[in-house]
């Protein structure tokens, strides 16, 4: 075996420290957005770190909201567009700390998604986290 793929002597895997996720077997649940439901693959409440897959009905909008920390995207199917551009699908896109935006997708998408803290909703006059 090449020297590349041989464990460093004396260490050993740690059991049980990798977690595999379904999500083909898990349930849409809804989020407090019209159209948008997710499906959370990791979750750390404490640091407020979030993995998921978020589906977009046809005519879904995210409302204006700041991430305060990068938030990361991968549109696995159809398309979504804010005031930069549109992302289709097979596309990566990615939000600077302290970004403000929206997010319209009117044919619909599912994006797998990272967030590093939840994102900031601005909506009437109450500013509120998450989804």
């Amino acid at each position: 075996m090449s020297d590349v793929l041989e464990r460093p002597r004396g260490l050993v895997p740690t059991i049980g420290g990798s977690t595999y996720v379904k999500p083909s077997e898990m349930e849409w649940r809804p989020t407090r957005f019209d159209k948008v439901s997710i499906k959370v693959l990791y979750e750390d409440v404490e640091r407020g770190e979030m993995t998921c897959l978020l589906k977009l009905e046809p005519g879904a909008h995210i409302p204006f909201h700041k991430h305060p920390e990068i938030e990361q995207s991968l549109v696995l199917e159809g398309s979504v567009e804010d005031h930069d551009g549109v992302a289709m699908a097979g596309d990566y896109v990615w939000r600077k700390p302290g970004s403000l935006h929206d997010n319209r997708s009117p044919g619909g998408a599912i994006l797998f998604a990272v967030y590093r803290k939840p994102n900031i909703y601005y909506h009437a006059a109450n500013e509120t986290a998450g989804f």
